[in-house]
C-alpha cells in the first residue's frame, strides 16, 4: 500500500483507468472446466454452432479479469479495507479469445459513516473491448480506511 488513496484522498466524479489486458483462450476454457463448464465456453464445435458462433469467456472469468485489472490499476494504491459488495451487475456482450478488455471506474460517491476509522465509497466500473464496447458494468461499495484511523 502507497501513503495516499485514504478516505479523505478520494473525490466523488474522478476517473480511473484500470489497465487493460488480453483474453486468452487457453485461460478461458480452464476457467470454464472448472467453474462454469457450459458448452459455449468448454466445447469448440458446439460453441461454433451456438449463436456466438465460437467460444466465449464465461462471464465469471470475465468478472475475475475485471478483478484483476481494479486490483493492480486502482486499489493497490488506495487504502481500501475491503469490498462490501456489488451492485447492478451485467454483462452486455460475449467476450472472446484474443479481446482486448479495458477497465475503468468513476467514483459516484462517498460516505464518511459513523466510524472515526473508516468511510465508504462507491464505483461505477465499466470493462470494454477493443471496439469500445461495453462488455460488463457493475457498481463497487468498498470500505476505506481513514488517515490517522488505522
Amino acid at each position: 500500500m502507497t501513503d495516499a488513496g485514504y478516505f479523505e484522498d478520494i473525490e466523488e466524479g474522478t476517473e480511473i483507468d484500470c489497465g487493460r489486458l488480453e483474453v486468452e483462450q487457453s485461460e478461458m476454457v480452464e476457467f470454464a472446466e472448472r467453474y462454469d463448464p457450459q458448452p459455449v465456453h468448454v466445447d469448440p464445435e458446439a460453441a461454433a454452432e451456438s449463436m456466438y458462433d465460437g467460444l466465449i469467456a464465461s462471464g465469471w472469468l470475465t468478472c475475475a479479469l475485471t478483478m484483476r485489472l481494479l486490483v493492480t490499476g486502482f486499489l493497490n494504491e488506495t487504502q481500501v479495507i475491503a469490498a462490501r459488495g456489488v451492485d447492478d451487475l451485467r454483462w452486455h456482450l460475449p467476450v472472446y479469445a484474443g479481446d482486448e478488455l479495458t477497465v475503468d471506474a468513476e467514483i459516484l460517491e462517498k460516505y464518511a459513516g459513523d466510524d472515526p476509522t473508516f468511510g465508504h465509497a462507491k464505483a461505477a466500473i465499466r470493462t470494454t473491448n477493443g471496439n469500445g464496447h461495453e462488455v460488463l458494468t457493475m457498481t463497487g461499495l468498498v470500505i476505506v480506511e481513514k488517515r490517522g484511523g488505522g
